[in-house]
């Protein structure tokens, strides 16, 4: 049957017609689109909108934070349904302040039922037999105006994500796993972005086979590849990869001609950026080598012969029991928390209390298993000084340039983020 096309609203007081309208929702899907592969600053440029009778665009640009919408979407009576969650937490949090109390992800819900194929394209088709046409994929939502076609597109992001709710949350009470999804959603709920981002060069992929004097060249050269990204509102990619400012920081050029050397260094550059590449590479090379920049070091622990066994051991009990749950083993337990686990050496269950990366729901299920491991092993069964972390005490990156959160964000190039540390959703080493 045809789907009536969904409304969009580009005014405040559209918005609130709307809102009026759908009144007091027991639940809302929603989702976002962003732009980074395309703008420096990653932002929400659409807002999807669907209720079981009521499907919505809401175009922020023109209208700033819908202010209503956010109780609404704050309000712990109204659950708020999105799938692969993440990012639009993120984003959320950054452009508007807000944070989702009540949250379900159709993503993490689906790992947690064992599902292997969990995209949203690949769960329509599973449950629904809907197939989503992805061509706007790469769409620029920053464009304006939107055509029909790719509003459209945006709305079936959000149209089927509450019959798909119904249907996982059915799933998981069916299994005697919906507990470990409300633990999941609840730890979700309060995620942002955080951490020093001034540090941000050493992230990049490559930097660690650099030189400290090369890591040096390297922070001003992603200074000023980010100076003009900023400058244009383009993606840092698109002004210099990441690969060229690694290649940069290596031939260390110094004049044009040794500029024009390093392969993928855009010739189109004007000339008082290309000026702007090598006077990097000078600061780079001014920086005193007590000041250089270094890897922070990890935290050290006093040597353990055993710890390697130990995590052997844990890792057996996580595997059979992922094959007997058919659940992925990353999903079940992540090595570091199996790490977590071998290094504070529980001795009963309620021990595990102290390790917080591990869920309530994860002790219930390897919970004995661990502790009989861990027992088997014949070693000590509680946590000594040796197996404790020694302080150590992060090296100082001498006059770093602040890397603000837009250029962090615009590094961003897709929804990816359920891979980040917190989430136990990573794929097994």
């Amino acid at each position: 049957m045809p789907q009536a096309a969904p409304l969009y609203l580009d005014s405040i007081e559209a918005v609130d017609r709307f809102l009026t309208e759908i009144g007091q929702p027991r639940a809302i899907a929603i989702d976002t689109e962003g732009a980074s592969f395309h703008r420096f600053v990653d932002r929400i440029y659409l807002l999807q909108l669907s209720t079981e009778q009521h499907h919505a665009v809401i175009d922020p640009l023109p209208i700033g934070t819908p202010e209503r919408l956010g109780k609404l979407l704050q309000d712990r009576k109204v659950e708020v349904v999105l799938h692969d969650a993440d990012y639009d937490l993120r984003l959320l949090r950054k452009d508007y302040g807000w944070q989702v109390n009540a949250l379900f992800d159709t993503r993490v819900a689906s790992q947690l039922l064992g599902l292997r194929a969990f995209g949203l394209a690949a769960l329509l088709e599973q449950f629904f037999g809907i197939k989503l046409d992805k061509k706007h994929q790469r769409a620029d939502w920053s464009m304006r105006p939107l055509s029909a076609d790719m509003l459209e597109y945006a709305a079936l992001d959000t149209r089927w994500l509450l019959d798909l709710r119904t249907r996982l949350r059915s799933d998981l009470v069916a299994a005697e796993r919906w507990h470990w999804a409300q633990e999941e959603f609840e730890r979700a709920e309060g995620t942002q972005w955080s951490g020093d981002e001034s540090q941000a060069f050493l992230k990049l992929k490559g930097a660690r086979d650099l030189t400290r004097r090369e890591l040096a060249l390297l922070r001003e050269l992603v200074v000023w590849r980010d100076a003009i990204a900023r400058e244009l509102d383009r993606a840092t990619f698109r002004v210099a990869g990441n690969e060229v400012l690694l290649d940069l920081a290596k031939a260390a050029p110094t004049s044009p001609a040794e500029l024009s050397k390093v392969k993928g260094f855009p010739r189109s550059m004007s000339e008082s950026r290309t000026q702007g590449v090598l006077e990097a590479v000078r600061r780079g090379n001014a920086v005193p080598e007590s000041e250089l920049p270094r890897f922070p070091k990890a935290v050290r622990w006093d040597r353990d012969p055993d710890f390697d066994d130990r995590v052997g051991r844990l890792k057996s009990v996580r595997d059979a029991a992922a094959e007997r749950l058919a659940l992925d083993p990353g999903v079940l337990c992540s090595r570091d928390r199996m790490e977590a686990v071998a290094r504070k050496m529980p001795a009963s269950l309620e021990a595990f209390q102290e390790i917080p990366e591990l869920r309530r729901w994860q002790v219930e299920v390897l919970g004995e298993g661990f502790l009989r491991s861990l027992r088997s092993g014949g070693g000590r069964t509680a946590p000594s000084k040796a197996s404790a972390p020694v302080s150590v005490q992060l090296s100082v990156l001498a006059d770093a340039a602040a890397v603000d959160m837009p250029a962090v964000l615009a590094k961003v190039p897709s929804r990816t983020a359920s891979s980040m540390d917190d989430s136990p959703y990573k794929a097994e080493d």
